[in-house]
């Protein structure tokens, strides 16, 4: 980002608090805004216009878009920091499910939040809403009212800095006629102004020395290892897998951290949770030891029960440590760093070889039953296939963007993530609709590289088919066109259908989880895009290299069967008592659900020799 100066350099001839706004926040690194344009915040898209040489503005079709793509922006190393810009009033509440997806997951995003004009605020203006009041959580680190043009400088820089060091949400609010004043880069040297810097606050990087030593001589003695990596691993690929193999360790994975190891090597037992994998939940059923980097998985029940494991925590924020498992040593650092001086402490030694066995042994067999899963028989088209015939097709170079829903866990079960690909999702907040939102800031991050957004029909009818239209706007700037779109068209939010069954006991509810049969392929060639209905097993295959060929965009249209099962690690018996309560209290889709029911447990729950 440079040396520190005043923001004035290349400010237009009479610049506007705005002109200065797109020229302080260029010194931060912001150089890409999502948003869409309104009266409300005209000042700014004025002034992105005159500073279209260091700055893009993103056109999308809605404002909650903005938000998700701004978050992802930075997910997907698109730069420091992620910008929305919308208008007063509706523009500023759309925003708000985007942005939440990004304090939840812990991205830095300044957000810029047109608003009613200094002389009307409290009159019952047009669009005008408190926007300090409803923006008190979502921006809870710092949130301010830019009423003055001497405080641009000084609420620029704190917003900035803020969402850098603690990694989330901050906005200013910008009163429409405030945007336009003439600019005032210096303030003057007074009581009461400020002469504030554009230089970012170094981040916490490698714990005490006696803080690590505790933490080596913890995991020193384990003889079953287990870690568990989330999105802070990123970056530290390298680390992880050092550090895993010096004691010896079987890696399961957050969600958000899938990219963080290569899901190709027998230890990785893959993801945790609901959607994961049964090898991970053996891998903290069976553990005397856990090391947690860079996670906060939120389901207590997947993590080994308390007393049976000695556990290290290390996380940028001290304050989220030991809250999920009751950790003996926490390290506040960076993940690289801080596993490089936990290996140098630890030094050389054998690592124990009979648990990573039995781990591979595990794993072996797990994913070998999802491949006999997806290769199982449905009506028209099982949905595991299409995932595990694209883990056989993904370029290396592949970004996945993945949406709520069933999606999500047939990416988690059969998508065999390694390094060099990005991935990512809405990791906590658990949003519906992000996944093309995601999709879009990947390609906008690395337009040379080609993104694969994966996403059910409930949420595709959300966000989807309207920012296909963003899609066809701007695919001919990038260098590789390709940005295929999987749409899973079952008719059914079949994620709720199954958690009604499972967890309620009660049937699929068609008035609330039915939906309508959309032709998306149909929607995408009207917009220049390209094509594909799938609808029976043979064509998939080949549909993957056709589409991963293809010069232009792709949706596919994938029609698959509702009654897939999504059966957790561990189905407990209350789970199956009211899935059959369900059952025998008439649903909609019974024989759906016995007819893949009983061949789905038996592959995923019986007992298998090594290589099956």
């Amino acid at each position: 980002m440079g040396a520190d100066h005043s923001g004035d350099g290349g400010l237009p001839r009479n610049a506007t608090v705005a002109d200065y706004l797109v020229a302080r926040l260029a010194e931060w690194g912001v150089h890409r805004y999502y948003g869409y344009p309104g009266d409300g915040i005209n000042g700014m898209t004025s002034a992105l216009q005159r500073a279209q040489d260091r700055a893009r503005f993103i056109q999308v079709r809605h404002e909650e878009t903005a938000g998700f793509a701004a978050g992802a922006h930075v997910k997907y190393g698109g730069g420091p920091l992620g910008c929305v810009v919308v208008t007063s009033g509706p523009g500023a509440i759309h925003a708000l499910n985007g942005l939440y997806d990004a304090k939840l997951d812990h991205q830095p995003v300044v957000a810029l939040l047109g608003h009613t004009a200094l002389p009307a605020e409290g009159g019952g203006y047009y669009q005008e809403v408190d926007l300090l009041a409803l923006y008190k959580d979502v921006a809870s680190a710092f949130l301010a009212q830019l009423d003055d043009p001497s405080q641009a400088r000084h609420l620029v820089d704190r917003a900035c800095r803020t969402a850098l060091a603690r990694r989330t949400v901050t906005a200013l609010v910008l009163p429409s006629d405030v945007q336009d004043e003439p600019a005032v880069p210096q303030p003057p040297h007074a009581h009461g102004y400020y002469h504030t810097s554009a230089v970012p606050s170094s981040p916490p990087t490698v714990p005490p020395a006696d803080d690590v030593r505790r933490a080596a001589e913890v995991l020193r003695g384990g003889e079953r290892v287990a870690m568990l990596v989330g999105q802070g691993a990123l970056g530290a690929e390298d680390e992880v897998r050092r550090i895993a193999d010096r004691l010896g360790a079987g890696v399961a994975t957050a969600l958000l951290g899938f990219a963080a190891v290569d899901h190709r090597q027998p230890w990785v037992t893959g993801a945790i949770g609901l959607l994961g994998s049964r090898p991970s939940w053996q891998l903290m059923r069976e553990c005397d030891r856990l090391l947690i980097v860079g996670s906060q998985m939120p389901y207590s029940e997947f993590y080994p029960p308390e007393g049976q494991a000695r556990a290290v925590q290390i996380d940028r924020d001290g304050s989220r440590m030991g809250l999920r498992y009751p950790t003996e040593v926490n390290l506040t650092g960076d993940a690289g760093p801080t596993l490089r001086a936990l290996l140098d402490e630890l030094g050389p030694g054998p690592a124990p070889t009979a648990w990573r066995a039995t781990i591979a042994d595990a794993t072996g067999k797990w994913r070998a039953a999802q491949r006999e899963l997806a290769e199982q028989p449905a009506e028209p088209l099982n949905p595991q296939l299409l995932f595990a015939t694209l883990d056989d097709a993904l370029p290396d170079d592949a970004m996945l963007a993945v949406d709520c829903g069933t999606a999500t866990a047939w990416y988690a079960r059969h998508l065999r993530v390694r390094p060099g690909m990005l991935a990512s999702l809405s990791g906590t907040l658990l949003s519906m609709g992000g996944g093309m939102p995601y999709a879009l800031a990947a390609k906008f991050a690395h337009p040379d590289r080609p993104v694969i957004a994966l996403i059910g029909d409930g949420a595709m009818q959300m966000n989807g088919v309207n920012e296909l239209i963003t899609v066809a706007k701007y695919w001919r700037e990038w260098a590789d066109p390709r940005f295929v779109v999987l749409v899973l068209n079952n008719r059914d939010l079949a994620f709720v259908s199954w958690e009604q069954r499972s967890s309620e006991g009660t049937p699929m509810f068609p008035d609330s989880q039915d939906l309508p049969d959309v032709a998306y392929h149909r929607w995408a060639e009207v917009l220049g895009l390209g094509g594909e209905l799938v609808d029976s097993p043979d064509r998939v295959p080949e549909m993957w290299q056709r589409v991963l060929r293809a010069d232009r965009p792709t949706v596919i249209n994938a029609v698959v069967d509702p009654a897939e099962l999504m059966l957790p690690p561990h189905f407990t018996a209350e789970q199956a008592r009211k899935t059959a309560a369900a059952v025998l209290r008439g649903d909609s889709d019974r024989a759906g659900i016995l007819r893949r029911g009983v061949p789905a447990a038996l592959a995923t729950y019986r007992p298998r020799r090594r290589g099956r």
